[in-house]
């Protein structure tokens, strides 16, 4: 037999280091802010996104991107909100002018 040793054994990978964790209202931010383009819950992203700066300032938490994304979102899917509200008011009042009043 042959007095081969094996070779050693190597060392176990380290751990990645653990940075900033990202901000949990920032990501609810986001989301419900995408979604609220279609449905309206924009208010929400508003909400927390404006929570989430203010956590993300005090704590140092990473999402700040996703946070102002989610408050911009939410306040154009507030703004639209509130044209198509004008628009589904004033709509039937364009065809009332238009036909010269009610006829009774």
């Amino acid at each position: 037999m042959s007095d081969v040793t094996p070779p050693p054994a190597a060392a176990p990978y380290a751990a990645a280091p653990t940075g900033p964790k990202t901000n949990t209202l920032a990501i609810v931010s986001l989301v419900t802010g995408i979604v609220g383009l279609f449905i309206p819950i924009a208010l929400a992203a508003v909400i927390t996104g404006h929570i989430a700066l203010s956590q993300i300032k005090r704590l140092g938490d990473n999402g700040r991107g996703m946070a102002i994304a989610g408050l911009i979102l939410g306040y154009l899917g507030i703004v639209a909100g509130l044209i198509l509200l004008v628009v589904l008011i004033t709509f039937p009042f364009l065809f009332i002018g238009a036909n010269g009043g009610f006829s009774y």
